[in-house]
């Protein structure tokens, strides 16, 4: 493909919208969580990108305070069951980790392509 144009794309609005962090219109997910090779609109090579375990850590330490705190008032205010306890919490912990792991996933992809071309612009000044 040919160079594309450099327009001003907010990382942060490309990643949370799981979009090419260079160009914005890309999709930057093939699959649920696996990054695309290569960005559909501006070929940006999308493969070189690792996001590794930050997201899910992230994920599990937002849920988890959300979860046993919401827990732990329900309980000491209503006292129910166990049961009601899984029916309640179960859901929302898979709905809220489902929901926020692929923009976490997409803000820090974004967040390390924009260290990496950073540092690629500094040693193409030289």
């Amino acid at each position: 493909m040919s160079d594309p144009v450099r327009t001003r794309v907010s990382y942060v609005r490309a990643g949370l919208a799981c979009r090419c962090p260079r160009c914005g219109k890309g999709k930057l997910f093939k699959g649920y969580l696996t990054v695309a090779e290569a960005c559909s609109e501006c070929g940006l090579d999308l493969s070189r990108h690792e996001t590794a375990d930050g997201p899910a850590v992230f994920v599990v330490l937002f849920v988890g305070f959300l979860v046993v705190a919401g827990a732990l008032i329900v309980e000491v205010n209503y006292r129910p069951p166990y049961w009601l306890h899984a029916v309640i919490w179960l859901p929302l912990i898979v709905g809220t980790s489902l929901g926020l792991l692929r923009p976490l996933k997409g803000l820090f992809f974004a967040q390390a392509w924009r260290h990496i071309e950073t540092e690629d612009q500094d040693t193409n000044i030289e």
